[in-house]
């Protein structure tokens, strides 16, 4: 009856004593400030919406393409070509004006 008093108490503490059970948890952020966080969201949603610029590209000389001569087709070809490169002068305007904003706004200058 002893032994197990002495024993039992001793495995106990040696068991919560052991490094594996400690528990880690992931940081999803890395470490990132809630500034870098908005700054990394923008910079995928930017990268998303070129990737869709870039499909509309493909998309619209592909119609161009196959057209077969038909003015109509031609045309539908030419606006969707047309169409992606207002988006990606929107886009790079939107990258422009966002990074001056976040300059501005973390050292407090616009240069």
């Amino acid at each position: 009856m002893k032994i197990t008093k002495y024993i039992l108490p001793t495995a106990f503490m040696f068991f919560l004593a052991t490094p594996t059970l400690a528990v880690t948890l992931f940081d999803p952020l890395g470490g990132a400030s809630i500034p870098e966080l908005i700054g990394r969201v923008i910079k995928a949603a930017l990268g998303l919406s070129g990737s869709v610029a870039l499909l509309m590209f493909i998309y619209g000389g592909f119609r161009w393409l196959t057209s077969g001569g038909n003015s109509k087709s031609i045309d539908a070809g030419k606006q969707t070509i047309t169409w992606a490169i207002l988006g990606l002068i929107i886009i790079f305007a939107s990258y422009l004006i966002v990074d001056l904003i976040i300059r501005a706004i973390t050292s407090g200058t616009t240069t």
